[in-house]
């Protein structure tokens, strides 16, 4: 074990910024960041877009509509390796409190179930990888309160008519700055 641990350490040397870079994302460490750059390299010229790069992995949504009736499609075979480091990196991303990930696995888990919430996840810590890469720099968390804060007033009308749902009667004052 040793002497493989000592092989990766030094196959990795040149890619060492590279994997710096990585690990800054939730839920990627030493081994994932390797993995990852094992699987998709350091030249994404490949990819023009992040959504060229999803699809490559086979991470991506899909849309199978007919006459206005939207049936489920699967992610299909992709890059194996890539797929089965980026869901171990995916839970533990859900796992790190107040990160974004965390937001969006809870939000899309309440509507279609675990597993299709951490494929969810998958594909955004994948195109957050693209931007990173593509643009050299480190990760910035949009936080758990994204959501909430990217719409205020439909979350204050949503929250509003769920008290009056639950018999309240609500009056909303501005509270001074």
């Amino acid at each position: 074990m040793a002497t493989l641990d000592t092989r990766s350490e030094a196959a990795m040397v040149p890619f060492a910024e590279t994997a710096a870079l990585m690990q800054t994302m939730p839920g990627v460490a030493t081994r994932a960041a390797e993995a990852i750059l094992a699987e998709t390299g350091v030249d994404l010229s490949p990819f023009p877009t992040a959504a060229h790069f999803a699809s490559g992995a086979r991470l991506c949504p899909g849309n199978h509509e007919s006459a206005g009736t939207r049936r489920s499609t699967r992610t299909g075979k992709g890059a194996t390796w890539l797929r089965a480091t980026l869901q171990e990196a995916a839970w533990a991303a859900v796992h790190t409190k107040k990160s974004y990930y965390r937001a969006l696995y809870y939000r899309l888990k309440a509507r279609g179930g675990p597993k299709k919430a951490i494929v969810a996840v998958q594909h955004a810590m994948l195109v957050a990888l693209w931007h990173m890469l593509k643009r050299r720099v480190s990760h910035q968390d949009l936080g758990a309160d994204y959501f909430a804060q990217r719409n205020t007033e439909r979350t204050l009308r949503h929250h509003v008519r769920r008290l009056e749902q639950l018999g309240y009667h609500v009056l909303l004052a501005k509270e001074a700055a």
